[in-house]
Protein backbone atom coordinates (compact mmCIF):
# COMPACT_ATOMS: atom_id res chain seq x y z
CA UNK A 1 0.00 0.00 0.00
CA UNK A 2 1.64 3.40 -1.15
CA UNK A 3 1.98 6.48 1.04
CA UNK A 4 -0.31 9.78 -0.36
CA UNK A 5 2.27 12.25 -1.35
CA UNK A 6 2.77 15.23 1.30
CA UNK A 7 0.40 17.61 1.13
CA UNK A 8 -2.30 15.60 -1.16
CA UNK A 9 -5.18 16.01 0.94
CA UNK A 10 -7.49 14.72 -1.68
CA UNK A 11 -4.87 11.87 -1.97
CA UNK A 12 -4.98 11.07 2.54
CA UNK A 13 -9.01 11.19 2.00
CA UNK A 14 -9.36 8.70 -0.93
CA UNK A 15 -7.01 6.86 0.74
CA UNK A 16 -8.81 6.65 4.09
CA UNK A 17 -11.89 6.01 2.76
CA UNK A 18 -10.37 3.07 0.56
CA UNK A 19 -8.84 1.35 3.91
CA UNK A 20 -12.28 2.21 6.05
CA UNK A 21 -14.04 0.26 2.90
CA UNK A 22 -12.07 -2.41 3.71
CA UNK A 23 -12.60 -3.22 -0.21
CA UNK A 24 -9.42 -3.67 -2.34
CA UNK A 25 -8.42 -2.07 -5.11
CA UNK A 26 -9.74 -5.12 -7.11
CA UNK A 27 -13.18 -4.89 -5.76
CA UNK A 28 -13.50 -1.27 -6.06
CA UNK A 29 -11.90 -1.14 -9.55
CA UNK A 30 -15.40 -3.64 -10.69
CA UNK A 31 -17.83 -1.47 -8.80
CA UNK A 32 -16.19 2.14 -10.10
CA UNK A 33 -15.48 1.09 -13.60
CA UNK A 34 -12.14 2.69 -13.29
CA UNK A 35 -9.10 0.32 -12.91
CA UNK A 36 -7.38 -0.86 -10.52
CA UNK A 37 -3.85 0.41 -10.71
CA UNK A 38 -5.35 4.13 -11.96
CA UNK A 39 -7.40 3.66 -8.80
CA UNK A 40 -3.92 3.32 -6.70
CA UNK A 41 -2.38 6.14 -8.42
CA UNK A 42 -5.29 8.09 -6.88
CA UNK A 43 -5.00 6.98 -3.65
CA UNK A 44 -1.40 7.26 -3.39
CA UNK A 45 -1.37 11.05 -5.40
CA UNK A 46 0.68 9.95 -7.99
CA UNK A 47 -2.24 10.79 -10.35
CA UNK A 48 -5.38 13.09 -9.85
CA UNK A 49 -8.62 12.45 -10.66
CA UNK A 50 -9.96 14.27 -14.30
CA UNK A 51 -12.85 15.45 -12.70
CA UNK A 52 -14.82 15.62 -9.40
CA UNK A 53 -17.51 13.02 -11.01
CA UNK A 54 -14.54 10.65 -10.78
CA UNK A 55 -13.97 11.11 -6.82
CA UNK A 56 -17.58 11.37 -6.15
CA UNK A 57 -18.33 7.52 -7.79
CA UNK A 58 -15.36 6.18 -5.49
CA UNK A 59 -16.79 7.75 -2.63
CA UNK A 60 -20.31 6.98 -2.57
CA UNK A 61 -18.46 3.22 -2.88
CA UNK A 62 -16.21 3.14 -0.83
CA UNK A 63 -19.12 4.62 1.90
CA UNK A 64 -18.63 7.96 1.94
CA UNK A 65 -21.11 10.22 4.36
CA UNK A 66 -22.58 13.96 2.66
CA UNK A 67 -19.97 16.03 4.83
CA UNK A 68 -17.23 13.65 3.45
CA UNK A 69 -18.37 14.43 0.06
CA UNK A 70 -17.96 17.82 0.30
CA UNK A 71 -14.85 18.23 1.97
CA UNK A 72 -13.46 15.48 -1.21
CA UNK A 73 -15.27 17.95 -3.65
CA UNK A 74 -13.20 20.72 -1.84
CA UNK A 75 -10.08 18.83 -2.15
CA UNK A 76 -10.15 17.93 -5.33
CA UNK A 77 -11.18 21.41 -6.19
CA UNK A 78 -8.28 23.35 -4.35
CA UNK A 79 -5.43 20.26 -4.85
CA UNK A 80 -1.91 20.81 -6.47
CA UNK A 81 -3.13 24.72 -6.36
CA UNK A 82 -6.21 27.02 -7.74
CA UNK A 83 -4.74 26.30 -11.10
CA UNK A 84 -6.00 22.71 -11.31
CA UNK A 85 -9.60 23.65 -9.99
CA UNK A 86 -12.14 22.32 -12.39
CA UNK A 87 -15.87 22.40 -11.85
CA UNK A 88 -17.92 22.53 -8.58
CA UNK A 89 -19.67 20.22 -6.56
CA UNK A 90 -22.86 19.15 -7.09
CA UNK A 91 -25.15 19.91 -4.44
CA UNK A 92 -24.70 17.21 -1.40
CA UNK A 93 -28.39 16.59 -2.07
CA UNK A 94 -28.37 15.87 -5.17
CA UNK A 95 -27.51 12.35 -6.27
CA UNK A 96 -24.11 13.17 -8.07
CA UNK A 97 -23.06 11.49 -11.32
CA UNK A 98 -22.20 7.95 -11.01
CA UNK A 99 -21.17 7.64 -14.84
CA UNK A 100 -18.69 10.29 -15.67
CA UNK A 101 -16.31 8.75 -18.63
CA UNK A 102 -12.51 9.66 -17.07
CA UNK A 103 -9.76 10.67 -19.45
CA UNK A 104 -7.22 7.78 -18.90
CA UNK A 105 -5.74 8.35 -21.92
CA UNK A 106 -1.96 9.67 -20.97
CA UNK A 107 -1.61 11.38 -24.22
CA UNK A 108 -4.68 13.11 -24.07
CA UNK A 109 -3.62 14.42 -20.52
CA UNK A 110 -0.19 15.31 -21.40
CA UNK A 111 -0.80 16.63 -24.55
CA UNK A 112 -2.65 19.96 -25.33
CA UNK A 113 -4.33 20.14 -28.92
CA UNK A 114 -3.76 23.29 -30.48
CA UNK A 115 -6.72 25.88 -30.44
CA UNK A 116 -8.87 23.67 -28.55
CA UNK A 117 -6.76 22.78 -25.96
CA UNK A 118 -5.37 25.94 -25.17
CA UNK A 119 -9.25 27.24 -25.06
CA UNK A 120 -10.03 24.33 -22.58
CA UNK A 121 -6.63 25.30 -20.20
CA UNK A 122 -8.03 28.99 -20.59
CA UNK A 123 -11.40 27.98 -19.23
CA UNK A 124 -9.98 25.88 -16.22
CA UNK A 125 -7.59 28.78 -15.44
CA UNK A 126 -10.65 31.42 -15.43
CA UNK A 127 -12.16 28.90 -13.20
CA UNK A 128 -9.29 28.80 -10.66
CA UNK A 129 -9.23 32.90 -10.53
CA UNK A 130 -13.32 32.79 -9.79
CA UNK A 131 -12.37 30.36 -6.66
CA UNK A 132 -9.64 32.90 -5.75
CA UNK A 133 -12.26 35.89 -5.50
CA UNK A 134 -14.45 33.44 -4.10
CA UNK A 135 -11.76 32.80 -1.43
CA UNK A 136 -11.19 36.50 -0.76
CA UNK A 137 -14.24 37.41 -0.82
CA UNK A 138 -15.62 34.89 1.78
CA UNK A 139 -12.71 34.02 3.23
CA UNK A 140 -14.45 34.18 6.32
CA UNK A 141 -16.86 31.64 6.24
CA UNK A 142 -16.41 28.88 9.15
CA UNK A 143 -16.32 25.09 7.68
CA UNK A 144 -15.42 21.41 9.08
CA UNK A 145 -13.24 19.20 7.85
CA UNK A 146 -9.82 19.13 6.57
CA UNK A 147 -9.57 22.67 5.12
CA UNK A 148 -10.24 24.82 8.27
CA UNK A 149 -11.65 27.90 7.44
CA UNK A 150 -11.34 27.53 3.69
CA UNK A 151 -14.87 28.16 1.36
CA UNK A 152 -17.53 26.01 0.35
CA UNK A 153 -17.69 26.58 -3.36
CA UNK A 154 -21.04 27.03 -4.14
CA UNK A 155 -23.29 24.12 -5.62
CA UNK A 156 -25.32 23.78 -8.60
CA UNK A 157 -29.34 24.29 -8.63
CA UNK A 158 -30.45 20.72 -7.25
CA UNK A 159 -34.05 19.87 -9.31
CA UNK A 160 -35.96 16.38 -8.17
CA UNK A 161 -37.82 14.54 -11.12
CA UNK A 162 -37.56 12.94 -14.51
CA UNK A 163 -34.37 13.96 -16.46
CA UNK A 164 -37.07 14.89 -18.82
CA UNK A 165 -41.11 14.80 -19.43
CA UNK A 166 -42.63 15.13 -23.15
CA UNK A 167 -46.18 14.74 -23.96
CA UNK A 168 -46.39 11.08 -25.38
CA UNK A 169 -44.30 10.23 -28.71
CA UNK A 170 -44.63 6.85 -30.72
CA UNK A 171 -41.18 5.14 -30.68
CA UNK A 172 -40.54 4.54 -34.30
CA UNK A 173 -39.47 0.87 -35.17
CA UNK A 174 -36.62 2.58 -37.47
CA UNK A 175 -34.62 3.88 -34.31
CA UNK A 176 -33.51 -0.27 -33.66
CA UNK A 177 -31.17 0.03 -36.28
CA UNK A 178 -27.82 -2.37 -37.06
CA UNK A 179 -24.89 -1.65 -39.26
CA UNK A 180 -24.79 -4.87 -41.90
CA UNK A 181 -21.70 -6.73 -41.80
CA UNK A 182 -21.87 -9.14 -44.76
CA UNK A 183 -22.20 -8.81 -48.39
CA UNK A 184 -25.00 -12.23 -48.52
CA UNK A 185 -27.88 -9.46 -49.00
CA UNK A 186 -29.03 -11.68 -45.87
CA UNK A 187 -31.26 -9.67 -43.44
CA UNK A 188 -31.80 -10.60 -39.95
CA UNK A 189 -34.11 -12.97 -39.53
CA UNK A 190 -34.84 -11.25 -35.67
CA UNK A 191 -36.63 -8.01 -35.35
CA UNK A 192 -34.84 -4.74 -36.09
CA UNK A 193 -36.27 -1.40 -37.42
CA UNK A 194 -33.36 -0.52 -39.91
CA UNK A 195 -30.01 -1.13 -41.47
CA UNK A 196 -26.94 0.52 -42.74
CA UNK A 197 -24.48 -0.47 -45.18
CA UNK A 198 -20.92 -0.12 -44.35
CA UNK A 199 -18.47 -3.15 -44.19
CA UNK A 200 -20.24 -5.01 -46.41
CA UNK A 201 -17.95 -4.53 -49.75
CA UNK A 202 -19.91 -1.53 -50.38
CA UNK A 203 -17.44 1.30 -50.56
CA UNK A 204 -16.85 3.55 -53.55
CA UNK A 205 -13.85 1.58 -54.67
CA UNK A 206 -16.12 -1.40 -54.27
CA UNK A 207 -18.89 -0.10 -56.74
CA UNK A 208 -16.46 2.03 -59.33
CA UNK A 209 -13.11 0.01 -59.66
CA UNK A 210 -12.12 2.21 -62.11
CA UNK A 211 -13.26 5.44 -63.92
CA UNK A 212 -17.15 5.33 -65.45
CA UNK A 213 -17.52 1.45 -64.95
CA UNK A 214 -19.68 0.49 -62.13
CA UNK A 215 -20.31 -2.49 -60.38
CA UNK A 216 -23.51 -2.53 -58.16
CA UNK A 217 -24.18 -6.18 -58.01
CA UNK A 218 -23.35 -6.47 -54.30
CA UNK A 219 -25.10 -2.76 -53.16
CA UNK A 220 -28.42 -4.08 -55.28
CA UNK A 221 -28.12 -7.52 -53.39
CA UNK A 222 -28.43 -5.47 -49.93
CA UNK A 223 -30.78 -3.20 -51.47
CA UNK A 224 -33.48 -5.95 -52.46
CA UNK A 225 -32.85 -7.96 -49.25
CA UNK A 226 -34.20 -4.61 -47.05
CA UNK A 227 -36.86 -4.07 -49.43
CA UNK A 228 -38.10 -7.60 -49.11
CA UNK A 229 -37.88 -7.25 -45.40
CA UNK A 230 -39.55 -3.91 -44.93
CA UNK A 231 -36.58 -2.22 -43.73
CA UNK A 232 -35.29 1.32 -44.38
CA UNK A 233 -31.58 1.63 -45.90
CA UNK A 234 -28.90 4.19 -45.14
CA UNK A 235 -26.09 3.89 -46.97
CA UNK A 236 -22.74 5.25 -46.19
CA UNK A 237 -20.40 6.85 -48.71
CA UNK A 238 -16.72 6.43 -48.22
CA UNK A 239 -13.52 4.69 -49.13
CA UNK A 240 -12.53 6.96 -52.38
CA UNK A 241 -10.95 4.57 -55.21
CA UNK A 242 -7.13 4.69 -56.01
CA UNK A 243 -7.66 6.07 -58.95
CA UNK A 244 -9.40 8.56 -58.15
CA UNK A 245 -6.96 9.73 -55.13
CA UNK A 246 -3.39 8.14 -56.43
CA UNK A 247 -1.12 9.75 -53.81
CA UNK A 248 -3.77 9.63 -50.51
CA UNK A 249 -2.94 6.63 -48.45
CA UNK A 250 -4.79 3.90 -48.07
CA UNK A 251 -7.49 2.82 -45.76
CA UNK A 252 -7.42 -0.79 -44.11
CA UNK A 253 -9.33 -2.46 -46.78
CA UNK A 254 -8.35 -4.60 -49.87
CA UNK A 255 -9.86 -3.42 -52.39
CA UNK A 256 -7.12 -0.10 -51.80
CA UNK A 257 -9.69 2.15 -51.03
CA UNK A 258 -8.02 5.44 -49.50
CA UNK A 259 -8.43 7.67 -46.65
CA UNK A 260 -9.00 10.83 -48.31
CA UNK A 261 -11.11 12.98 -50.74
CA UNK A 262 -10.99 12.68 -54.59
CA UNK A 263 -8.25 14.86 -56.20
CA UNK A 264 -11.11 16.37 -58.80
CA UNK A 265 -14.28 16.81 -56.76
CA UNK A 266 -16.22 16.22 -60.89
CA UNK A 267 -15.21 12.35 -59.74
CA UNK A 268 -17.15 12.61 -56.48
CA UNK A 269 -20.14 14.44 -58.11
CA UNK A 270 -20.62 11.50 -60.91
CA UNK A 271 -20.65 9.07 -58.86
CA UNK A 272 -22.92 10.70 -55.52
CA UNK A 273 -25.24 11.18 -58.76
CA UNK A 274 -24.85 7.71 -60.54
CA UNK A 275 -25.75 6.35 -57.04
CA UNK A 276 -28.70 8.60 -55.70
CA UNK A 277 -29.93 7.94 -59.15
CA UNK A 278 -29.89 4.10 -59.73
CA UNK A 279 -31.71 4.09 -55.96
CA UNK A 280 -33.98 6.44 -56.08
CA UNK A 281 -37.04 6.08 -53.86
CA UNK A 282 -35.24 2.41 -52.81
CA UNK A 283 -32.59 4.22 -49.97
CA UNK A 284 -33.84 5.93 -47.15
CA UNK A 285 -30.82 8.03 -46.34
CA UNK A 286 -27.45 8.68 -47.46
CA UNK A 287 -24.00 9.07 -44.81
CA UNK A 288 -21.91 11.32 -46.44
CA UNK A 289 -18.99 9.65 -44.76
CA UNK A 290 -18.44 6.96 -42.32
CA UNK A 291 -15.31 9.03 -39.76
CA UNK A 292 -14.74 12.17 -40.63
CA UNK A 293 -12.04 12.51 -37.83
CA UNK A 294 -10.16 9.75 -37.82
CA UNK A 295 -7.12 9.90 -40.59
CA UNK A 296 -7.85 6.03 -41.06
CA UNK A 297 -10.55 6.75 -42.79
CA UNK A 298 -10.07 10.67 -43.84
CA UNK A 299 -7.27 12.41 -43.82
CA UNK A 300 -8.40 15.82 -45.59
CA UNK A 301 -9.22 19.51 -44.34
CA UNK A 302 -12.42 20.36 -42.78
CA UNK A 303 -12.81 23.08 -45.60
CA UNK A 304 -12.80 20.25 -48.41
CA UNK A 305 -15.07 18.04 -46.46
CA UNK A 306 -17.74 21.05 -45.94
CA UNK A 307 -17.95 21.09 -49.82
CA UNK A 308 -18.41 17.40 -50.38
CA UNK A 309 -21.08 17.57 -48.16
CA UNK A 310 -22.71 20.58 -50.09
CA UNK A 311 -22.30 18.93 -53.55
CA UNK A 312 -23.65 15.65 -52.67
CA UNK A 313 -26.59 17.18 -50.85
CA UNK A 314 -27.59 19.17 -53.64
CA UNK A 315 -26.93 16.22 -55.97
CA UNK A 316 -28.96 13.75 -53.69
CA UNK A 317 -31.95 15.94 -52.89
CA UNK A 318 -32.26 16.66 -56.97
CA UNK A 319 -32.39 13.01 -57.83
CA UNK A 320 -34.39 11.89 -55.09
CA UNK A 321 -36.16 14.87 -52.85
CA UNK A 322 -37.50 12.12 -50.21
CA UNK A 323 -33.95 10.81 -49.13
CA UNK A 324 -32.27 11.82 -46.20
CA UNK A 325 -28.68 13.18 -46.01
CA UNK A 326 -26.80 12.57 -43.35
CA UNK A 327 -23.41 14.35 -42.13
CA UNK A 328 -20.24 13.14 -42.12
CA UNK A 329 -20.17 10.69 -38.68
CA UNK A 330 -17.43 11.79 -35.97
CA UNK A 331 -16.36 10.59 -33.59
CA UNK A 332 -13.65 10.35 -30.56
CA UNK A 333 -16.35 12.87 -28.87
CA UNK A 334 -15.37 11.90 -25.05
CA UNK A 335 -11.91 14.22 -25.91
CA UNK A 336 -11.02 17.51 -27.17
CA UNK A 337 -9.74 16.21 -30.83
CA UNK A 338 -12.89 14.92 -31.46
CA UNK A 339 -15.67 17.45 -29.61
CA UNK A 340 -12.93 20.19 -31.45
CA UNK A 341 -13.95 18.51 -35.69
CA UNK A 342 -17.27 18.99 -34.50
CA UNK A 343 -17.32 22.42 -33.80
CA UNK A 344 -14.80 23.33 -36.62
CA UNK A 345 -17.19 21.66 -39.53
CA UNK A 346 -20.40 23.07 -37.69
CA UNK A 347 -19.14 26.66 -37.55
CA UNK A 348 -17.68 25.67 -41.12
CA UNK A 349 -21.29 25.42 -42.03
CA UNK A 350 -21.47 21.84 -42.69
CA UNK A 351 -24.46 20.91 -41.22
CA UNK A 352 -26.68 23.29 -42.88
CA UNK A 353 -25.71 21.30 -46.21
CA UNK A 354 -27.66 17.76 -44.46
CA UNK A 355 -30.47 16.91 -42.55
CA UNK A 356 -28.73 14.66 -39.95
CA UNK A 357 -25.88 14.71 -37.55
CA UNK A 358 -23.81 11.49 -37.53
CA UNK A 359 -21.99 10.74 -34.49
CA UNK A 360 -20.03 7.50 -32.99
CA UNK A 361 -21.70 6.78 -30.24
CA UNK A 362 -20.32 4.18 -28.26
CA UNK A 363 -18.36 2.79 -24.73
CA UNK A 364 -14.36 3.36 -24.52
CA UNK A 365 -14.83 -0.33 -23.94
CA UNK A 366 -17.34 -2.54 -24.63
CA UNK A 367 -17.53 -4.06 -21.08
CA UNK A 368 -18.41 -0.30 -20.02
CA UNK A 369 -22.01 0.28 -19.36
CA UNK A 370 -24.02 1.02 -22.20
CA UNK A 371 -25.37 4.42 -19.83
CA UNK A 372 -21.49 5.69 -20.20
CA UNK A 373 -22.14 6.51 -23.73
CA UNK A 374 -24.88 9.34 -22.06
CA UNK A 375 -21.65 11.52 -21.25
CA UNK A 376 -20.37 11.06 -24.44
CA UNK A 377 -23.54 12.16 -26.22
CA UNK A 378 -23.86 14.96 -24.13
CA UNK A 379 -20.38 16.44 -25.38
CA UNK A 380 -21.72 16.44 -28.62
CA UNK A 381 -24.27 18.32 -27.97
CA UNK A 382 -22.64 21.23 -25.96
CA UNK A 383 -20.80 21.27 -28.32
CA UNK A 384 -23.23 21.73 -31.11
CA UNK A 385 -24.84 24.64 -28.91
CA UNK A 386 -21.61 26.26 -28.84
CA UNK A 387 -21.32 26.49 -33.11
CA UNK A 388 -25.43 27.40 -32.93
CA UNK A 389 -26.45 23.76 -34.43
CA UNK A 390 -28.98 21.69 -33.39
CA UNK A 391 -29.83 19.10 -36.05
CA UNK A 392 -31.57 15.77 -35.60
CA UNK A 393 -28.64 12.93 -34.26
CA UNK A 394 -28.04 9.33 -35.19
CA UNK A 395 -25.58 7.18 -33.60
CA UNK A 396 -23.56 5.32 -36.46
CA UNK A 397 -21.41 3.28 -35.64
CA UNK A 398 -18.12 2.61 -33.37
CA UNK A 399 -14.48 2.52 -33.13
CA UNK A 400 -12.12 1.11 -35.42
CA UNK A 401 -10.16 -0.55 -32.81
CA UNK A 402 -13.55 -2.05 -31.53
CA UNK A 403 -12.37 -5.84 -33.16
CA UNK A 404 -9.10 -5.70 -30.83
CA UNK A 405 -11.82 -5.68 -27.38
CA UNK A 406 -12.07 -8.93 -25.55
CA UNK A 407 -15.63 -10.45 -26.22
CA UNK A 408 -18.44 -10.37 -23.62
CA UNK A 409 -19.54 -13.40 -21.77
CA UNK A 410 -23.55 -14.11 -23.03
CA UNK A 411 -25.38 -12.94 -20.16
CA UNK A 412 -23.58 -9.19 -20.22
CA UNK A 413 -23.93 -9.48 -23.78
CA UNK A 414 -27.52 -9.78 -23.60
CA UNK A 415 -27.61 -6.44 -20.63
CA UNK A 416 -25.09 -4.40 -22.88
CA UNK A 417 -27.35 -4.99 -26.42
CA UNK A 418 -30.82 -3.53 -24.79
CA UNK A 419 -28.94 -1.29 -22.87
CA UNK A 420 -27.67 -0.27 -26.13
CA UNK A 421 -30.79 0.73 -26.97
CA UNK A 422 -32.40 2.05 -24.34
CA UNK A 423 -29.38 4.43 -23.63
CA UNK A 424 -30.58 5.64 -26.95
CA UNK A 425 -33.80 6.08 -26.05
CA UNK A 426 -33.07 7.68 -22.28
CA UNK A 427 -30.99 10.50 -24.91
CA UNK A 428 -34.14 11.07 -27.65
CA UNK A 429 -35.32 13.86 -25.93
CA UNK A 430 -32.61 16.19 -24.16
CA UNK A 431 -30.42 15.83 -27.28
CA UNK A 432 -32.34 15.20 -29.86
CA UNK A 433 -30.67 11.48 -30.65
CA UNK A 434 -33.71 10.10 -32.92
CA UNK A 435 -32.01 6.56 -34.45
CA UNK A 436 -29.17 4.16 -33.31
CA UNK A 437 -27.41 1.73 -35.39
CA UNK A 438 -25.35 -1.31 -33.38
CA UNK A 439 -22.35 -2.42 -34.69
CA UNK A 440 -22.31 -4.62 -36.53
CA UNK A 441 -25.16 -7.33 -37.87
CA UNK A 442 -22.92 -10.45 -39.68
CA UNK A 443 -19.41 -10.24 -37.56
CA UNK A 444 -18.15 -12.72 -35.07
CA UNK A 445 -14.98 -10.78 -34.18
CA UNK A 446 -16.52 -8.15 -32.15
CA UNK A 447 -17.04 -8.17 -28.54
CA UNK A 448 -20.74 -8.53 -28.71
CA UNK A 449 -22.76 -10.92 -31.71
CA UNK A 450 -26.44 -10.53 -32.37
CA UNK A 451 -26.52 -13.06 -35.40
CA UNK A 452 -24.21 -14.04 -38.53
CA UNK A 453 -25.39 -15.15 -41.41
CA UNK A 454 -26.35 -18.88 -41.79
CA UNK A 455 -26.64 -19.20 -38.21
CA UNK A 456 -29.32 -18.50 -35.22
CA UNK A 457 -30.04 -15.54 -33.83
CA UNK A 458 -27.84 -15.20 -30.44
CA UNK A 459 -29.91 -14.74 -26.93
CA UNK A 460 -28.44 -11.39 -26.77
CA UNK A 461 -30.69 -10.72 -30.42
CA UNK A 462 -33.49 -12.33 -28.91
CA UNK A 463 -33.43 -10.02 -26.10
CA UNK A 464 -33.29 -7.14 -28.35
CA UNK A 465 -36.24 -8.47 -29.86
CA UNK A 466 -38.12 -9.05 -27.19
CA UNK A 467 -37.26 -5.16 -26.03
CA UNK A 468 -39.00 -4.13 -29.41
CA UNK A 469 -41.65 -6.34 -28.89
CA UNK A 470 -42.50 -4.42 -26.20
CA UNK A 471 -42.30 -1.49 -27.36
CA UNK A 472 -44.04 -1.76 -30.60
CA UNK A 473 -47.02 1.06 -30.98
CA UNK A 474 -45.51 2.32 -27.57
CA UNK A 475 -45.63 5.67 -26.59
CA UNK A 476 -42.61 7.08 -24.49
CA UNK A 477 -42.95 9.77 -21.57
CA UNK A 478 -40.58 10.29 -19.57
CA UNK A 479 -37.09 8.85 -18.88
CA UNK A 480 -35.10 9.83 -15.13
CA UNK A 481 -32.57 8.04 -12.84
CA UNK A 482 -31.74 7.49 -9.10
CA UNK A 483 -32.78 9.51 -6.24
CA UNK A 484 -34.55 12.64 -8.89
CA UNK A 485 -37.08 10.19 -9.11
CA UNK A 486 -36.89 8.32 -5.73
CA UNK A 487 -35.54 5.24 -6.89
CA UNK A 488 -31.72 3.98 -6.22
CA UNK A 489 -28.73 5.89 -7.28
CA UNK A 490 -28.26 2.82 -9.62
CA UNK A 491 -31.49 2.86 -11.28
CA UNK A 492 -32.94 3.66 -14.65
CA UNK A 493 -36.63 4.22 -15.87
CA UNK A 494 -38.67 4.76 -18.60
CA UNK A 495 -41.85 5.60 -18.89
CA UNK A 496 -44.07 4.38 -21.50
CA UNK A 497 -47.98 4.04 -22.86
CA UNK A 498 -48.50 0.78 -24.66
CA UNK A 499 -51.34 -0.48 -26.37
CA UNK A 500 -53.28 -3.46 -25.38
CA UNK A 501 -55.42 -5.91 -27.36
CA UNK A 502 -58.18 -3.68 -27.67
CA UNK A 503 -55.98 -0.19 -28.50
CA UNK A 504 -56.05 1.50 -25.28
CA UNK A 505 -52.74 2.50 -23.91
CA UNK A 506 -51.95 1.68 -20.42
CA UNK A 507 -49.22 2.79 -18.42
CA UNK A 508 -45.64 0.89 -18.20
CA UNK A 509 -42.15 1.46 -17.24
CA UNK A 510 -38.91 -0.20 -18.11
CA UNK A 511 -36.47 -0.20 -14.98
CA UNK A 512 -32.68 -1.45 -15.10
CA UNK A 513 -28.97 -0.67 -13.24
CA UNK A 514 -26.01 0.36 -14.40
CA UNK A 515 -24.71 -1.81 -11.96
CA UNK A 516 -25.77 -4.44 -8.91
CA UNK A 517 -29.12 -4.45 -8.09
CA UNK A 518 -31.57 -2.41 -6.09
CA UNK A 519 -35.35 -3.60 -4.58
CA UNK A 520 -37.52 -1.02 -5.76
CA UNK A 521 -41.74 -0.79 -4.97
CA UNK A 522 -44.12 -1.36 -8.51
CA UNK A 523 -46.01 1.39 -9.33
CA UNK A 524 -49.30 1.81 -8.84
CA UNK A 525 -51.71 0.00 -10.76
CA UNK A 526 -49.01 -3.09 -12.28
CA UNK A 527 -50.28 -6.01 -12.44
CA UNK A 528 -47.45 -7.93 -14.61
CA UNK A 529 -43.66 -8.03 -14.78
CA UNK A 530 -41.94 -9.39 -17.56
CA UNK A 531 -38.64 -10.17 -18.50
CA UNK A 532 -36.92 -10.32 -21.45
CA UNK A 533 -36.42 -14.14 -21.86
CA UNK A 534 -40.23 -14.09 -21.94
CA UNK A 535 -41.57 -15.20 -18.87
CA UNK A 536 -43.96 -12.72 -16.58
CA UNK A 537 -44.51 -12.61 -13.17
CA UNK A 538 -48.23 -11.44 -11.71
CA UNK A 539 -47.66 -8.51 -9.15
CA UNK A 540 -49.49 -5.93 -7.11
CA UNK A 541 -49.15 -1.94 -6.07
CA UNK A 542 -47.06 -2.13 -2.88
CA UNK A 543 -45.45 -5.24 -4.18
CA UNK A 544 -41.18 -5.07 -4.59
CA UNK A 545 -39.39 -5.89 -7.34
CA UNK A 546 -36.06 -6.96 -7.96
CA UNK A 547 -34.26 -4.53 -10.53
CA UNK A 548 -31.00 -5.80 -12.10
CA UNK A 549 -28.28 -4.69 -14.98
CA UNK A 550 -30.71 -6.87 -17.08
CA UNK A 551 -34.49 -4.39 -18.20
CA UNK A 552 -37.34 -5.38 -16.96
CA UNK A 553 -41.19 -3.96 -18.03
CA UNK A 554 -43.41 -3.45 -15.31
CA UNK A 555 -46.89 -3.45 -17.13
CA UNK A 556 -50.78 -3.39 -16.00
CA UNK A 557 -53.10 -6.34 -17.67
Amino acid sequence: MGTPRTGSALAQLLQSLKERSGQSYADLARRTYISSSTLHRYCTGKARPPDVGVVTRIARVCGATEPELRDLARAWAFDEGIRAAGPLPASPTAPLPALVIPNTDPAETATAVPGVGSARSKRRTLTGVLIASLIISFGTVSSQGPFGTAPRPASPQWVSGPSWVVAPRPVQPARFGVTMNTNTGEMPSFRVGSVRFWDSQTRWANLEPRRGEYDWSVLDRLVNGAQRAGLPALFVIGGTPAWAALKAPRMAYPEGARAAPPDDLANWRRFVRALAGRYRGRMEAYELWPVANDSRFYNGDTATLVEMTRQANQIIKQADPGAIVVCPGVGRLWNSEGQGFLRQFAEAGGYGHCDVASVKLHQRSASDPPETMLAILDAAYRTMHQAGVHPPIWSTGTTHDIVLQRPLDEERAIDHATRFYLTGLYGSVNVNLSRTYFYAWGARTLPLTLQVPGAAPTRAALAVEQLQRWLTRSRIRACGQGTAIQLPANVWQCEFSIPDVDGRYRPAVLRWTHAGTASTSVPPHTTRLLRLDGTATPVRPGDFAEISTRPILLTAD
